[in-house]
């Protein structure tokens, strides 16, 4: 099952002024707060990478697989709370290293 539209405006209503922003990959979503990609949207699940600030604020968090293959991530269950997943993807961002320069 794809990730609907409804379903991707409803998560990143509330984010767009905190840097989050989406992209669509076949018929999923890849996720980018601060320009850094820290997780993604698969099967209306929003999953991100289980850096150490990821760690700390879903201590409880269970990990799933986005695709057959893939790295696990943290499922985030709590998307209706903007403030908090705001932070929480602000914190992810800050833990991960700037996107390396495209050569010309």
């Amino acid at each position: 099952m794809a990730t609907s539209k409804e379903y991707m405006e409803s998560l990143m209503s509330g984010l767009v002024e905190r840097e989050v922003s989406c992209r669509a990959m076949m018929g999923e979503y890849v996720v980018y707060c601060k320009g850094k990609v820290i997780g993604g949207v698969y099967n209306e699940r929003l999953l991100v990478k289980p850096t150490p600030a990821a760690l700390g604020l879903l201590p409880n968090a269970e990990y799933g697989l986005p695709y057959e293959g893939a790295k696990p991530a943290l499922l985030v269950e709590n998307i209706c709370d903007k403030d908090f997943l705001g932070n929480l993807l602000a914190a992810i961002a800050d833990d991960l290293p700037e996107p390396k320069k495209k050569k010309k």
